[in-house]
């Protein structure tokens, strides 16, 4: 059915395929803002994305999800993650797109574009679900996370799959976990290699920094960082070796490259110094403070982005899906579909216009199904919550010490990014216009009370199962 949608009213593709870029969508897992040379790092070296700045553009308010699935799903829908329709109309912690939601690699599959993913997919395998029936015509790729814990698990595996069954590779040891990063740079080059003839969708989303970590041998000790600091100097040669092999091959003047991040860096005490660090900013990946959201981006498109400029602007994840779109000649109201809600802004004259500011003014941080914060230009509203308490529709994750506040925070995120000072009683103005664009994000999309009236279902029957016990998220 979405295939017919997207064929009879989808797409008109206004541009010829000579002029539309490929696009490479590089992606790392849990790496935070402080890991990389040019947003601040100086214990580890990062020279190929700092490069990519340097002759790009530099994105300082690049905000992602709080965690895996949820950030995922938002670059793949263009949409809040709150919207999204899921299987069995459930609303998952780690969101698990229906089969009938549309997604970039079906808009770019449809718009003449190869597309393939290589690394993390993290987006569900039931029927309908996987990449090759969710747009993606070429894969190598693990259904989930590499792990949960510092080290690797005695019985677990991760396997590596091609199309939906074929076990490419099964990762067991941590010799093998060590060789992940350059298994995936490998197929992204074959992909590229056989993807010149037409304009391509790469999808390279590596697992490392996230545990259990790996580096190879040529890595190993190099960092100041310790392993995930090696993780992350791989990381970086291996973005080094794709824009290497675009130019060798004359396609670099025509790809446009994002690298960045799908959340903040893990802090949790457990896995110790195998976390990264959020740089300035408060808190880290599950929360809702600024290091579980705000992430490295940088942009590079020789010749056509905005060359060694930085953009203070707020972007979200949400945002690729409409711009990818434009830049492959889909010529659309909603890139997804007529009818069909997208959250994301076109970024296309913020990427290429010397001096643009962002077309996006509002952020909204989701929690779980919880609506955590707001923020509006300069300013962000953190919404009081409990501590303790288990974190609605996330199963398996509770509300930290680090997320509890008895009573809603004002915060100067561009005076004061470490939101330290709170400046409700000094500007309740400000926390009642805030306030307002809460409630009616709570009416169109929903939070852990139940869905809004702008969320998708795709079945019958209750929709957020889950909604008729919401006493714990009090």
């Amino acid at each position: 059915m979405i295939m017919r949608l997207l064929a009879a009213l989808l797409l008109a593709v206004g541009a010829s395929a000579a002029s539309r870029p490929n696009i490479v969508f590089i992606l790392a897992d849990d790496l935070g803002y402080g890991d990389v040379g040019c947003f601040g790092a100086k214990d580890i070296l990062t020279p190929h994305v700092d490069g990519m700045a340097a002759t790009g553009l530099k994105l300082t308010s690049f905000y992602a999800q709080p965690i895996c699935g949820p950030s995922r799903a938002a670059l793949m829908t263009g949409c809040y993650p709150l919207r999204v329709g899921e299987v069995n109309n459930a609303k998952n912690g780690h969101t698990l797109p229906h089969p009938e939601e549309v997604t970039l690699a079906e808009v770019l599959s449809k718009a003449g574009y190869r597309t393939g993913i290589v690394g993390k997919w993290h987006l569900g395998m039931g029927p309908g679900c996987a990449p090759a029936e969710q747009g993606f015509q070429s894969g190598y790729f693990t259904p989930a996370f590499n792990g949960a814990t510092r080290d690797i698990r005695p019985k677990a595996s991760f396997p590596f799959l091609r199309g939906r069954d074929e076990v490419a590779r099964v990762i067991r040891t941590q010799a093998e976990m060590d060789t992940i990063t350059g298994d995936c740079t490998r197929e992204a080059l074959a992909f590229i290699r056989a993807s010149q003839e037409k304009p391509f969708f790469l999808y390279l989303a590596y697992h490392m920094p996230h545990v259990p970590l790996g580096a190879s041998r040529a890595f190993r000790g190099n960092s100041a960082r310790g392993l995930y600091g090696d993780a992350v100097q791989e990381l970086d040669a291996s973005v080094g070796k794709v824009l290497a092999e675009l130019k060798s091959l004359g396609l670099d003047a025509n790809t446009l490259v994002v690298f960045t991040s799908d959340n903040g860096p893990w802090t949790d005490p457990q896995i110790g110094d195998h976390g990264g660090s959020p740089g300035p900013f408060r808190g880290g990946k599950m929360t809702t403070w600024e290091g579980g959201w705000r992430v490295p981006c940088v942009v590079s498109w020789p010749g056509r982005v905005r060359a060694g400029e930085t953009s203070d602007g707020i972007v979200s994840m949400l945002d690729w899906f409409p711009t990818f779109a434009r830049l492959a000649g889909v010529k659309t109201p909603s890139p997804a579909g007529p009818g069909i809600t997208v959250d994301g802004i076109d970024l296309t004259e913020l990427l290429t216009t010397s001096g643009a500011r962002s077309p996006r003014e509002t952020h909204l941080y989701h929690n779980g199904a919880r609506l955590a914060a707001v923020r509006h230009q300069r300013w962000k509203l953190v919404l009081s919550r409990p501590a303790g308490g288990q974190m609605p529709y996330m199963p398996g994750f509770v509300t930290s010490h680090l997320e509890a506040l008895p009573a809603d925070g004002l915060y100067d995120i561009v005076a004061d990014p470490t939101e330290s000072t709170n400046l409700a009683s000094a500007h309740p103005d400000v926390v009642k216009d805030l306030q307002t664009i809460a409630e009616k994000s709570r009416t169109e999309l929903g939070d852990y009370t139940g869905p809004g009236g702008g969320a998708r279902f795709h079945e019958a029957g209750p929709r957020w199962p889950l909604a008729a016990q919401p006493k714990a998220a009090k």
